[in-house]
């Protein structure tokens, strides 16, 4: 059987899959590389490919490879220490891996001194059932999973679920969301049935009036299913005006799912959600009022104390950074709506939110605010 053209050229939404990956494994690899503590890194790519498209497009395995190379003599340079990073790909298609092994010899993409390269042509069910456990007896380790399959039958949460539970790791997974919607429209096959079901009970499941709507409910499904100690996000990628495929990225760490927010918005700075065929609009210009000033307004009107460090997450969990809840609180104070006030009820000098990671973590309740 000839294979699918999408599978043997590089279309421009996949590209737009890999420069997200890219981009977020810069970011993910030098922050634990150098944060003192990790001993090692595990890249774990479970659905490789051959690396190269017939147009000469570079696949996951070698942004991959390239990014560990990048930062591999960067650090070189700089005479740090440098963590070493073991990658792992598998494709069940044993000739894919084949070439994928030849491609990196020929382009020299990986040395020893990097960290292990395996190679395996494994049924994705066979290794997921074992990957979890391997994480969880990882020791000074972390683990990055990158999970893009040929399809979305073979997908459950729990397994993902298993995957972060022992909160050393991150998962980006790549889902058809296009195709589960349409079947989701026309009459909900049962592979479909089994994945939502996991999430929430099915008779609760309302039918998407578009593609974007199913992403949203499906992330919320996500999100209620894994529970407040997790992080989920999407990045979606337009490959037309009627094909819309999604990203999902899972974390228990709150920097390394800023990491990925920051990734997002580096991509899509107008709106922080996705690529598109063609350049989008600005957010700000479609509503009347940005979505996180409406947001952070409620929030703020509850009864309850809000501080700096309750913003802060509260945001990200939002798909915003704290930049942006920074330039909305800026508008407010000049607007004379927002007090900001010490633990003492003493009132801060002027743009003093402390809306950061760092401040989260040493001090999550530096000031609180107050509407006026």
């Amino acid at each position: 059987m000839a294979k699918r053209k999408s599978q043997l050229v590089m279309l421009d939404h996949s590209k737009a899959k890999v420069m997200l990956l890219q981009k977020y494994l810069e970011k993910y690899l030098n922050i634990i590389a150098n944060d003192g503590f990790t001993k090692k890194i595990n890249v774990f790519d479970l659905f490789c490919g051959e690396g190269v498209y017939e147009n000469n497009g570079e696949g996951s395995p070698i942004a991959i490879l390239k990014t560990l190379k990048d930062l591999h003599f960067i650090n070189k340079a700089k005479n740090k220490s440098i963590t070493k990073v073991d990658l792992f790909f598998n494709d069940k298609d044993e000739s894919k891996i084949s070439k994928l092994k030849s491609i990196i010899d020929e382009k020299k993409l990986h040395y020893t001194d990097f960290g292990k390269l395996t190679f395996s042509s494994k049924d994705y069910k066979t290794i997921i059932e074992s990957l979890a456990g391997y994480i969880q007896g990882l020791n000074n380790e972390k683990a990055f999973v990158f999970i893009d399959p040929y399809g979305y039958k073979e997908i459950r949460a729990s397994e993902i679920k298993k995957l972060l539970q022992s909160k050393k790791s991150e998962v980006l997974l790549f889902l058809p969301t296009q195709f589960m919607y349409r079947f989701n429209e026309k009459g909900t096959p049962e592979a479909l049935i089994q994945i939502i079901e996991e999430l929430v009970d099915i008779k609760s499941w309302k039918p998407s009036l578009s593609v974007y709507q199913f992403i949203d409910q499906f992330k919320d499904a996500l999100k209620n299913y894994l529970g407040r100690d997790y992080f989920v996000d999407t990045f979606s990628i337009e490959k037309d005006a009627s094909t819309v495929f999604c990203l999902f990225f899972f974390s228990s760490h709150i920097r390394g799912f800023e990491k990925m927010l920051e990734t997002k918005w580096q991509i899509d700075d107008d709106e922080g959600k996705g690529w598109s065929y063609e350049q989008t609009g600005n957010l700000f210009a479609v509503y009347k009022t940005n979505p996180l000033e409406e947001k952070l307004i409620s929030l703020l009107s509850s009864n309850r104390k809000i501080h700096n460090g309750d913003i802060y997450e509260f945001t990200l969990r939002n798909g915003f950074l704290g930049k942006h809840a920074t330039e909305i609180f800026n508008s407010l104070q000049a607007n004379g709506k927002l007090e900001v006030l010490s633990t003492n009820n003493e009132k801060v000098r002027k743009g003093a939110f402390y809306v950061s990671y760092e401040n989260y973590k040493s001090s999550p309740q530096k000031v609180y605010f107050k509407l006026k």
